[in-house]
């Protein structure tokens, strides 16, 4: 369905994005995307925690020799606006985002991309997930949308 993503680059940040791409994450309904957020943490072994609302902190230590760096702050939101095309049969809730390639860009398939932040996520977990590369501390926050108390 996306696989053609997977032949971009930076090869990292549009794997993630694929992946993103089929978890339903409308506002106020972000569950699934939260624990596909807390496994990632767990699968690469980094410090993952979450709060009562559901946002997800996730830490990466520094490579050897970067220790005093300053840390690095990467901030999105993990949700998506959910529109689409009259004549389009989509559930936000439960379907991925068919995306296809136009004049150069990604689009959704009659439906709203999500790439607003989700390509925020997506270059989050790639740099958290790569190994190749030196960097000082960092610690990438994803907001849920969830009404606040």
């Amino acid at each position: 369905m996306n696989d053609f993503l997977h032949n971009l680059e930076p090869k990292g940040v549009w794997h993630y994005f694929s992946e993103i791409l089929s978890i339903p994450r409308p506002s106020k309904k972000e569950e699934k995307i939260v624990a596909y957020l807390d496994a990632f943490g767990k699968k690469h072994q980094l410090e993952t925690l979450r709060d009562a609302i559901g946002n997800v902190l996730i830490r990466k230590a520094a490579t050897k020799g970067f220790e005093n760096k300053q840390i690095i702050v990467l901030q999105s939101h993990i949700d998506m606006v959910c529109e689409k095309n009259s004549d389009i049969a989509h559930d936000f809730e439960n379907d991925p985002i068919e995306t296809h390639l136009v004049d150069g860009w990604i689009k959704a398939k009659g439906t709203t991309l999500g790439a607003d932040d989700g390509i925020g996520v997506a270059a989050q977990l790639a740099l958290l997930a790569a190994t190749d590369i030196e960097h000082g501390p960092i610690e990438c926050l994803s907001l849920w949308m969830k009404k606040r108390a």
